[in-house]
């Protein structure tokens, strides 16, 4: 598979001589669903703003579908949405039009946004907003709003800077089903979050950045592999037993209705609700304490999240 972006050696040097990005290689391939993690200050928004085109590199080879960023800009542009983590449109504007004048920036004619901007505020339940200005939106419906506007003009590549900050949870997992539905037409999707669980629940490939460098970049299920312990709560329907057998995995009974148990790397959550089956136990709920993902950032970056 050919790759949707492909960087080489990516530096930014700011004036005061501090390197936001330090000689990166990054490769995303065409049709991935892609996290770009990092802690603040790592690099990411960086990263972002020069693959946009927002930014100047210092040095660096960026290919975007094969496109150099040196020759193709203005191709280049046509072919990346970005929706960014700020809201930055006019609030006084009727969402709608935010939509069609955005369509126009890329050449688009406005019969043709009208017909793009109908799909796409439908698709985002926001239709019968369509004459509302911007401010009057609740913020969950500004998120929506943002992501529509970096769709408007189709682009190939979506770039999502931390896409559902501040929005409650039925608005995330209904925008996680249509990134998933999105990704699934063939739009490669790059992904930054500071929510862990999104990462590994949308992306099949990630890169962790740290202090301007690649610490890792692999795939989700390989990175996840390493995890040697997991740490999960189960609920009880009855009253546990005061002891409990203990052949696959450790657990510690934290009052008469609730465990806590420890995964090694080679026991899945099935042996222990078949082993806890046989004594008699039934679970009516399983957390983790903590992403798996979670505590494999905090290895590679030694920062919290």
């Amino acid at each position: 598979m050919s790759a949707a972006l492909s960087i080489k050696s990516l530096t930014k040097i700011y004036a005061n001589n501090f390197y936001a990005l330090k000689a990166i290689d990054l490769s995303v391939e065409e049709g991935d669903f892609f996290a770009l993690l990092g802690s603040n200050g790592a690099g990411k928004t960086t990263a972002i703003g020069i693959i946009c085109g927002l930014l100047n590199k210092t040095q660096g080879d960026i290919q975007i579908l094969g496109l150099n960023q040196n020759t193709h800009t203005n191709d280049i542009k046509r072919l990346i949405g970005l929706m960014p983590q700020e809201f930055n449109f006019n609030p006084f504007e009727p969402i709608e039009e935010i939509l069609i004048n955005q369509a126009g920036y890329y050449g688009i004619s406005r019969a043709d946004a009208k017909v793009q901007t109908e799909i796409l505020l439908k698709k985002m339940q926001l239709w019968d907003k369509r004459a509302d200005i911007a401010k009057s939106l609740s913020g969950g419906m500004k998120r929506r709003l943002m992501l529509a506007r970096a769709l408007v003009h189709q682009p190939k590549i979506l770039i999502l800077d931390e896409p559902t900050a501040g929005v409650d949870v039925e608005i995330r997992r209904s925008m996680w089903s249509y990134l998933k539905e999105l990704n699934r037409s063939g739009v490669t999707i790059i992904l930054t979050t500071h929510y862990l669980e999104e990462a590994e629940s949308l992306c099949r490939n990630i890169a962790i950045l740290n202090e301007g460098k690649v610490v890792e970049q692999t795939s989700m299920k390989k990175l996840l592999a390493k995890v040697s312990h997991q740490v999960l709560i189960l609920e009880s329907l009855s009253v546990l037993p005061e002891r409990i057998k203990q052949t696959q995995f450790s657990c510690e009974r934290l009052d008469d209705y609730t465990l806590q148990v420890t995964l090694e790397s080679n026991t899945s959550i099935t042996d222990v609700l078949q082993s806890l089956s046989k004594q008699g136990i039934s679970v009516d709920h399983i957390r983790s304490t903590q992403n798996r993902l979670e505590i494999l950032f905090l290895h590679l970056t030694n920062t919290a999240v």
